[in-house]
């Protein structure tokens, strides 16, 4: 309980200094802040807790400290589609393109880490670097193709939270955020499901719960949300990875608790990569490239202990 009330106030204090340098970090007359930064500080808080709050449940569900979006290719399936549709000129369209890629995705690596009719977690990461290959291949392909749409593509390969809003598109995010936040909601009602899946699929079959079916609902609406999220901010890896190992370290025990501040904590950790990206050199960096930086060491040493 004290470790908690620690990290709250932690989280708490970071969120508060964060958010004030993101949004007057050089200064800024009203007009720049709530017409570029503010969207782009609800857009960078949105991702982050999205990819937080799937990477803590799929690493309880498919009982994998490596398990995340980025990881199992559902990413890059997704930045596929949401590619495809931006390069073909339908960019209001590609949060559906991403949601596509997603799904396509993860019949793949559903079908792949099948043996003998059951499900096999360790085959599950093998098939999300597959799929994560061939998608990378496609990707290749499309930017080869429509050369000219080179920084649509590299934005969402290296992750890109300045996408400035039209009115519309704004008002159709906001829209999508709303949903998102209902699909994350779901999400954390089914907590005390995945705490009894985590015992194994026999247990949590005996007490009542339809184990196959359960996975397959996440798995779709984890891909819903990634879809959307990957559509807007490209493809952010890590994120899932590593913020909720930090939260189980000061929670340890109960999806519930630890959802909810993965949801919390993967906003602030992003929006505070995003602020790095944006001043730690001349030129804007892809905030990709940072949470990478952070990600690869802590992803080795995770390797490593475990």
């Amino acid at each position: 309980m004290k470790s908690s009330r620690i990290f709250a106030v932690l989280l708490a204090l970071t969120a508060l200094l964060v958010v004030s340098a993101y949004l007057f970090w050089g200064g800024a007359d009203a007009n720049i802040v709530l017409q570029l930064r503010l969207p782009r500080l609800v857009l960078t808080i949105f991702t982050g807790m999205v990819l937080a709050g799937i990477g803590s449940v799929y690493q309880l569900m498919l009982a994998n400290p490596l398990a995340e979006p980025y990881i199992l290719g559902i990413s890059s399936g997704s930045a596929f589609g949401s590619i495809l549709m931006g390069v073909l000129g339908f960019t209001l369209l590609m949060p559906l393109g991403g949601f596509i890629g997603a799904i396509a995705t993860l019949f793949l690596v559903w079908r792949l880490a099948q043996r003998g009719g059951s499900f096999d977690h360790s085959r599950l990461l093998i098939a999300g670097v597959i799929a994560g290959m061939f998608f990378a291949a496609g990707i290749s392909l499309i930017m080869y193709l429509f050369q000219k749409d080179t920084m649509i593509i590299l934005g969402t390969l290296m992750g890109n939270l300045g996408h400035i809003f039209t009115r519309s598109e704004w008002v159709f995010f906001l829209v999508l955020a709303g949903l998102s936040l209902l699909l994350m909601a779901w999400l954390f009602f089914r907590s005390t499901a995945l705490d009894i899946m985590s015992g194994g699929d026999v247990y949590a079959g005996s007490v009542g719960i339809d184990v196959v079916r359960t996975r397959k609902e996440i798995f779709l609406i984890s891909s819903l949300l990634i879809g959307i999220t990957v559509s807007y901010a490209g493809i952010i890896g890590f994120v899932g990875l590593i913020i909720p190992h930090i939260v189980r370290f000061f929670i340890p025990s109960g999806q519930k608790r630890v959802y909810l501040w993965s949801l919390a904590a993967g906003g602030i950790f992003l929006l505070f990569c995003d602020l790095i990206a944006k001043n730690i050199a001349a030129i804007e960096l892809p905030v990709g490239v940072i949470t990478a930086a952070v990600g690869c060491p802590f992803f080795i040493w995770l390797m490593l202990k475990k």
